[in-house]
């Protein structure tokens, strides 16, 4: 990747993809631009002129944005407040039903992603903020986007290329965050039967390791980091499995060893409430730990969505580049309706901010 400085960076358009047409990307993206124009400013999204003009039309209570096309991102730079550029990298969409799984919406969606990524790692755009795409819409689009299970894969994918190194050398973490809670993810996308067997020795040191790293970057000093058990009050002493003795552990000592600041073994049924920060806690106090290292997908993403998605924030760590999402899908049962909460999408628009003003 062009290494840019922070401030270079910032000085770069923001990319934010359309998602899935069919779901409430468009409809969120649009209320982002009307309901906070100082965080979306320089932004502009990637995507279909016609898809996101109809998502315009879904605002009610006064709402106005006004879609323009550009020709270029640098163009989003500098234009009035509550104005949405959009960059028409697809073929001119066809108007689709809300709510549907379509293979065309999900081939456009993956365009969009493919695009964005490659204009990030080029040093085009300062970073990239995803909205949501529905899985199997991308699958149903075939070759090559049924290679890729979500976006974190994708992109991990894409950056490998542009690094010119083999994917399992560029190793990629999902992140969770909301104003009370982090959590890091050891696997990602994969059956519960393969994301236990991803839990090694290895997949663990590395995920403490990529954590430490991001979050240091980001809070200006160490991370205090709980790691998870795997099995229930973390194994009890090997009464309910070994992982944690054989595994956990001796990873979470290996990091240790190597600097971190890092407790566990945990029992997951308590380790998220120590990390845990309430809102309304004075300023300055937090909890016990900045993070907490899970073991698998539904283990660390159940206890920040049931705080509320709203201001949930998906961030990749371990990317040479800045990506941030919503922390909910395509929604489509809602679709269309114009009902669609654009809170999580701000909140991602404005931790890429962040993240950004963080790179070296």
């Amino acid at each position: 990747m062009t290494q840019l400085t922070s401030s270079a960076l910032a000085a770069l358009p923001l990319a934010i993809t359309m998602g899935d047409s069919c779901g409430i990307g468009p409809e969120i993206i649009v209320k982002a631009f009307v309901q906070d124009a100082l965080a979306t400013q320089g932004a502009f999204v990637v995507g279909d002129l016609g898809v996101m003009r109809r998502a315009a039309q879904l605002l009610r209570g006064g709402l106005a944005c006004t879609i323009v096309e550009i020709k270029r991102p640098s163009e989003a730079l500098g234009l009035p407040a509550h104005c949405l550029p959009v960059l028409q990298v697809l073929p001119v969409m066809a108007e689709l039903a809300w709510g549907h799984i379509s293979a065309s919406a999900g081939q456009a969606a993956g365009d969009c992603i493919f695009w964005a990524t490659r204009a990030a790692l080029r040093g085009q755009v300062c970073a990239v903020v995803t909205a949501p795409l529905h899985k199997e819409a991308l699958s149903a689009a075939g070759d090559p986007y049924d290679r890729y299970p979500g976006h974190t894969e994708l992109l991990q994918a894409e950056s490998a290329v542009f690094l010119q190194k083999n994917i399992q050398d560029v190793p990629v973490r999902m992140m969770l965050a909301n104003d009370e809670l982090r959590t890091v993810l050891v696997s990602i996308h994969m059956s519960l039967r393969r994301a236990i067997e991803a839990v090694t020795f290895d997949n663990v040191l590395q995920t403490i390791g990529i954590t430490h790293e991001a979050l240091t970057a980001t809070l200006g000093r160490a991370p205090r980091i709980a790691v998870a058990g795997l099995n229930p009050h973390a194994g009890e002493g090997g009464l309910f499995g070994t992982e944690e003795i054989d595994i956990i552990a001796p990873a979470v000592q290996r990091a240790k060893a190597m600097g971190m600041a890092v407790s566990g073994p945990i029992a997951p049924d308590t380790v998220f409430m120590r990390a845990r920060k309430p809102v309304g806690q004075p300023a300055g106090e937090q909890g016990e730990f900045d993070v907490v290292v899970a073991m698998y997908h539904d283990q660390g993403l159940i206890p920040v969505k049931y705080m509320g998605v709203e201001q949930g924030v998906n961030v990749t760590l371990g990317l040479p580049l800045v990506r941030t999402s919503p922390d909910h899908g395509t929604a489509f049962d809602i679709a269309g309706q114009g009902v669609a909460d654009a809170a999580s999408m701000l909140a991602a628009i404005r931790m890429a901010r962040a993240l950004i003003a963080h790179r070296s």
